[in-house]
């Protein structure tokens, strides 16, 4: 249900972010969030890795 976005959908999202935000600002707002993205990927990864860490420590003993 809530799967992939399909070309329809990107292509509403699109037009409405066209008319609310105008074609100046869209592009910036595009880059925002995907530095947003990419830097809670990054945070994710790394809890994940100090979490592993911990579970490494924890089974040695």
């Amino acid at each position: 249900m809530f799967g992939r976005l399909g070309g329809t959908e990107l292509l509403v999202i699109l037009v409405v972010g066209f008319l609310i935000f105008g074609p100046k600002k869209l592009p910036e707002i595009g880059k925002a969030f995907g530095e947003t993205v990419n830097e809670f990927k990054k945070s994710a990864k790394s809890a994940q890795d100090e979490v592993k860490e911990v579970i490494e420590v924890v089974e040695s003993k």
